[in-house]
């Protein structure tokens, strides 16, 4: 070839390169070799002979200088080139590695030289468990609020294991533990955590902290795990009261003590905690101003101190309670009952201890219930220090020893909490010296209430008076019973038991109200249409099992003056004058009219009496206020007007009273014999063709038409009857009715109504019909034909004759009586706007 080549030279050159590259890649291995190892192999461990999996002679490894490349990571492995064989060269740790990945490779490439060959080699780190869960936190703390609710979840910081697979963290156990649990659960990319679940209410003041061990544990073989410390710290809420270490306490201190002594230091206990717990004492409101001038209350140590001086002989007994109360948000109480006794000044007395005292009890204990364990004792010796202990005979209690000095107070008898709330039970004590000294000491048994009373009303039967025209929803009274026992068997229910009265509810006419008994009436009542009521009503306590009592109630219902007199005699229209006509000869003491007043109340507010309001001449006539009679009292005379005016007032007996007036307009008139048409008197402005008028009318004509048939048919038959000779006929000598022969006449009375009499008179010349006033007591008198008149008796058609003039004179004399009659009765009903 020469300096300068050809183009062909070129093309083959060319080609010789092209062909030399391929050659050249062709050797080089596309394919992967794998090995999978597990980690911590130690070191100089033969994973592989990669001469024998490559098909290399083993011979020419060092003269195609054989080696290992790691790509990206340590040289953990290399190759023995004398043997071929792939080796540890260093410890490895697939955490390390691959830290989290789920799998974990090794590349390599092994290179060969002349030709060149490279081969991709893959080793598989496979996970051992050799590395235990761990918390990220060895203890972990968690706050709880002792008001938090059972079932609250509560996160924990989750274990973390550096293996994977089956090797990581399997599952987590809790300590033991009554007020928590766990429960596992699974996240998305399945590691595991657990929640803490509250089992049980937490109580901080029972116990403040608890101490729970959290166990990981994973799933290799062995299993391997890991520990968490978990303290839950109860928070505090105000959930407790302070609590004295008795609720009663009794102190004696010697009269004279010096001011400022101590005598005691309340001790009350709040278990909660921080400002909950912190107290402040104080006095109730039931300790008396005496006491709080006599003792010093220290507000923040519960000090109580002397702060006046004590003298036995005028004080001896001090009662107090004392409040504490915490300083929490919402704050608690709690409270104590101290008795403090003032002793005399002597030597030394004996002495008593209460070690046990049960109070308060329910007032049905049982007989031989041990209420208090007492000691006694007396620092002298001998005979002065042999003591007695002894309480109150009259109380249900009684002492029973138990052992040297120590005494048991038992019940006795039964208790009664409704007859004694409470007993002030004193232990005396007393020594034998000469002269004798004692020493009491008194604790309060209270008794607890039993429902074993029925609410009692003061009265049996109740008579509640009630004016009519009550308003709707008036108080009428309170019915309030009595239940002597305490709290819910005191608190009383009132209702009415119902009772229907023409088809009315009581509840519809009366409420109660159920809390004090108040009794209300809902409607207005009316003594002209009810009077009275009777219904009872039912107390029950609230006690299990209720227990109930009733009353009888009696309501009254009183009248009130509320209706007017109303006039219906003599009887006018409405604003319009009565006029009346007498005769100016009337005598003295006569009847001129008589008032009659009409009340709808009742008797008492219906006692009407009558006068004048105003009268023309006031010693021409009387009144009598009982029974409105007007009278003449004196004879009229020429002096005398021809017309009087009267004005009467009726007034009933209320307060204040109701009245009526009527005027009466009275007319003088010489005597004189009128016709029997001017005897009809006809109301002015009176309407007489009224519809019940008109009925009344017709009824009356008809029952006197009838009557006249009747009589004239009985007149015929009985003239049409043979006469014996001589014999007188029988309805010659009675007009109307045959009487007494010392009776000259046949009388009609009315002493309750305005009247006038008809006077028949039977003179030679014939009949008339005078029409004056009677006096009181008179009567309608009709004459009777007196026997011996004259009159033949020779000829019965004259006997006839006469006969049936008679029968006509009685039907004239019957049908005046009936429309004298009629007509008061029509002016009634008018009065009483009974009719138009």
């Amino acid at each position: 070839m020469g300096p300068f080549l050809t183009m062909e030279s070129c093309k083959r050159y060319v080609l010789v390169i092209v062909l030399i590259l391929f050659s050249f890649v062709y050797q080089i291995s596309t394919a992967v070799t794998h090995y999978s190892i597990p980690e911590e192999m130690k070191e100089g461990s033969v994973v592989a002979n990669l001469a024998t999996d490559l098909s290399l002679d083993v011979k020419t490894l060092n003269q195609r200088k054989m080696r290992l490349d790691i790509i990206g990571n340590k040289k953990y492995l290399d190759v023995n080139k004398e043997t071929g064989e792939l080796y540890i060269v260093e410890k490895i740790d697939r955490e390390y590695i691959c830290n989290t990945k789920s799998s974990c490779y090794l590349k390599l490439e092994v290179i060969l030289e002349n030709p060149l060959r490279i081969f991709n080699i893959e080793v598989e780190i496979l996970d051992m468990n050799d590395n235990a869960p761990q918390f990220r936190r060895e203890t972990i703390y968690l706050d709880i609020s002792e008001a938090t609710p059972k079932g609250e979840r509560f996160s924990l910081s989750n274990a973390v294991d550096a293996d994977v697979g089956i090797n990581s963290v399997k599952t987590y156990h809790l300590s033991t533990s009554e007020y928590f649990n766990i429960e596992v659960q699974t996240g998305r990319e399945g590691s595991k955590f657990a929640d803490l679940i509250l089992t049980k209410i937490l109580d901080r003041e029972q116990q403040a902290v608890h101490n729970l061990i959290l166990t990981a544990v994973d799933g290799g073989t062995p299993a391997r795990s890991g520990t968490a410390s978990v303290i839950v710290r109860v928070l505090d809420t105000n959930d407790n009261a302070p609590t004295f270490d008795k609720t009663i306490y009794n102190f004696k201190i010697t009269e004279n003590s010096p001011i400022g002594s101590l005598v005691i230091d309340l001790n009350a206990t709040d278990f909660d905690e921080g400002s909950n717990s912190d107290l402040t004492y104080s006095y109730s409101l039931y300790t008396s101003e005496k006491t709080q001038e006599t003792f010093n209350l220290n507000p923040s140590t519960g000090e109580i101190t002397v702060k006046g001086m004590l003298n036995y002989e005028d004080f001896r007994i001090y009662d107090m309670e004392i409040i504490a109360t915490d300083k929490g948000a919402n704050s608690l109480s709690g409270q104590c009952t101290i008795k403090i006794v003032v002793e005399d000044m002597n030597d030394n007395h004996p002495e008593i201890s209460i070690k046990s005292f049960q109070s308060p009890v329910n007032e049905n204990i049982k007989l031989d219930t041990v209420i208090a364990v007492v000691s006694v004792n007396d620092k002298d010796s001998g005979d002065n220090g042999v003591v007695d202990l002894h309480v109150p005979d009259n109380m249900p209690f009684r002492l029973r020893e138990s052992s040297d000095n120590y005494y048991e107070l038992v019940v006795s008898e039964p208790l009664d909490r409704e007859k004694v709330p409470e007993y002030d039970i004193t232990f005396t004590v007393t020594d034998r010296g000469s002269p004798p000294l004692s020493d009491n000491e008194t604790m309060t048994l209270e008794l607890l209430d039993v429902n074993d009373n029925v609410p009692q009303f003061p009265q049996s039967f109740y008579t509640i008076r009630v004016m009519e025209n009550n308003a709707p929803g008036a108080l009428l009274s309170s019915l309030t019973a009595f239940d002597p026992d305490l709290h819910e068997n005191q608190y009383l229910v009132y209702f009415i038991l119902e009772k229907e009265i023409v088809n009315t509810s009581m509840s519809m006419l009366f409420s109660i109200n159920p809390e004090n008994g108040n009794l209300y009436a809902l409607k207005t009542f009316d003594y002209e249409i009810e009077t009275e009521f009777l219904f009872h009503i039912e107390a029950r306590d609230s006690g299990s099992p209720p227990l109930s009592s009733n009353v009888t109630v009696h309501i009254i219902i009183v009248d009130q003056n509320d209706n007017a007199p109303v006039i219906v005699s003599p009887w006018r229209a409405h604003g319009s004058l009565v006029e009346e006509k007498i005769p100016r000869s009337t005598d003295k003491g006569s009847l001129v009219a008589k008032v009659i007043a009409l009340d709808t109340d009742s008797v008492h507010n219906s006692r009407i009496t009558y006068q004048f309001l105003q009268v023309t001449d006031a010693t021409l006539f009387s009144l009598d206020q009982y029974n409105g009679e007007i009278r003449t009292m004196r004879m009229f005379s020429y002096r005398d007007p021809r017309y009087q005016r009267l004005v009467v007032v009726a007034k009933d007996n209320g307060q204040p009273a109701l009245s009526a007036t009527v005027t009466i307009k009275l007319s003088t008139v010489e005597t004189a014999v009128k016709t029997y048409s001017d005897m009809t008197e006809v109301p002015l402005e009176y309407d007489i063709f009224s519809d019940l008028n008109l009925y009344l009318v017709i009824g009356l004509g008809s029952v006197s038409f009838l009557l006249l048939i009747t009589i004239l048919v009985t007149i015929v038959l009985k003239c049409q009857k043979p006469k014996s000779s001589k014999a007188a006929p029988p309805c010659r000598n009675s007009v109307i009715s045959e009487r007494n022969s010392t009776i000259a006449d046949s009388t009609l009375v009315s002493n309750d109504a305005y009247w006038y009499s008809l006077f028949l008179a039977e003179t030679r010349k014939g009949k008339m019909v005078v029409r004056q006033p009677v006096p009181k007591g008179s009567r309608y008198i009709v004459s009777s034909l007196p026997r011996g008149t004259g009159l033949t008796e020779t000829s019965d058609s004259a006997a006839s004759t006469l006969q049936v003039g008679m029968q006509c004179i009685f039907c004239m004399y019957y049908f005046s009586i009936l429309s004298d009659i009629a007509s008061p009765i029509i002016h009634c009903f008018k009065s009483l706007n009974l009719i138009s």
